[in-house]
């Protein structure tokens, strides 16, 4: 039985939600952006309307304005999209045990079971979905369908906004092939600039590539290139529960040097805080705990823990608790080798929170904005795009890229 899997794309996701929300402003252009009052800040999500005046994700919002006076601005609303995406995963439960979220509005769903291996049935359950999420959500979602979950996510890519492609064995090379490299599950800013050097600017022009070839410029990486791009990728659709599955989420690395003082762990500490802060945000949770883990030149291996006064998904709360641990329990007798952070006892970003009577949670409020922010500038120009100034001390720590070097390589390749 051949697999069908379908990968779903909401639309314009935070514009969309609040268009569903506020239905006066459907048809006129709307952007989610940054701090709206003080008029300044980025674009996080615009709809198709502001995209036709040329108004782009990350844009700042005076340059936004400029090309399209009209705009109507809306500050972030984080816990109403958490809810929208919870609603619609919910909706996918119903036709699938094996879904996976892939960031708050992408996510794959294994439909072989329902469709008894038929694509052209899998199609079908496709679009009957796309057409409850518009009646029952008021946005829409573009949907892919393939033998592979990279094909799959390729398809729904293809026709936007609510879109449908369907991939097959037959017709992926007429269909993949020509697409940018950059499009390929996978192929991030720094690997797209590394194919330009070497002539590859299409999918096609990877599957032509001898594998070994791509293993020597990106190691193993350049493998699972390969696979994707001739629709050998293997790997399944892996059912995750954000409020019960989801444990823990953390980084730990083996340093490019020893450390040998605060300094250096407080660089490595920024840098795996913030990928692990920003699975976090992907996943909608907050932890209650951070944790971290020492090991030392002679390979000696400590953890300790703490409680935070405050469920955080903000890089750099975990940061000053993962420094307060370390002075507490930690006097440098030996070098380290390698540190880690975990956020654990997690809780949804849209749960319950206490407020503070001292009127720090405006403040809060703003970091987590702007640290939504970054993610969406790094999803979209690379990690190092944007960086805190610490990071810049230490040219080999600072330029750890911790997130993407937590690579969890597909099963079925392996």
């Amino acid at each position: 039985m051949e697999r069908v899997l379908a990968h779903f794309d909401n639309d314009c996701f935070y514009a969309s939600v609040e268009i569903a929300h506020h239905p006066m402003l459907r048809g006129r252009p709307v952007a989610v952006a940054g701090d709206v009052e003080a008029r300044h800040g980025i674009i996080l999500a615009k709809s198709y309307e502001a995209k036709g005046f040329g108004v782009k994700t990350a844009m700042t919002i005076g340059d936004a304005k400029r090309l399209c006076p009209g705009l109507i601005l809306l500050p972030p609303n984080y816990p109403l999209y958490m809810r929208y995406s919870r609603m619609f995963r919910e909706l996918l439960a119903e036709y699938s045990d094996l879904t996976e979220s892939h960031g708050p509005d992408e996510n794959w769903c294994d439909l072989t079971i329902l469709s008894n291996g038929n694509l052209r049935i899998g199609a079908e359950i496709a679009q009957e979905i796309q057409r409850r999420v518009y009646n029952e959500m008021g946005t829409t979602v573009s949907a892919g369908i393939s033998y592979t979950k990279t094909f799959a996510k390729l398809g729904s890519d293809l026709r936007k906004p609510a879109g449908f492609a369907a991939i097959t064995p037959q017709n992926y090379k007429r269909l993949v092939w020509p697409l940018p490299a950059a499009d390929l599950l996978g192929v991030g800013r720094a690997t797209q600039v590394k194919f330009l050097h070497y002539g590859i600017r299409t999918i096609g022009d990877i599957a032509r590539t001898d594998p070994h070839t791509l293993q020597s410029w990106f190691g193993k990486w350049g493998l699972f290139l390969y696979t994707y791009a001739n629709g050998m990728d293997a790997s399944p659709v892996k059912p995750v529960s954000h409020e019960a599955a989801v444990k823990s989420v953390g980084n730990s690395t083996t340093c490019p040097r020893d450390l040998e003082n605060e300094q250096d762990a407080h660089i490595v500490f920024m840098n795996l805080a913030e990928s692990v802060a920003e699975r976090m945000r992907d996943l909608g949770l907050m932890a209650k705990t951070v944790q971290i883990s020492l090991r030392t030149n002679d390979l000696a291996w400590c953890e300790r823990q703490a409680t935070l006064p405050h469920p955080s998904m903000i890089s750099s709360e975990l940061t000053d608790a993962a420094m307060t641990l370390l002075q507490r329990h930690y006097h440098w007798e030996k070098p380290l080798r390698g540190i880690g952070i975990r956020g654990t006892n997690l809780v949804p970003i849209d749960s319950v929170r206490q407020f503070s009577l001292f009127g720090d949670d405006a403040k809060r409020e703003r970091m987590e904005r702007l640290e939504y922010a970054v993610d969406d500038i790094r999803r979209r120009f690379g990690h190092h795009s944007v960086n805190k100034a610490l990071l810049f001390i230490d040219d080999q720590l600072g330029k750890l890229d911790a997130k993407a070097d937590h690579i969890i390589h597909p099963i079925g390749y392996m």
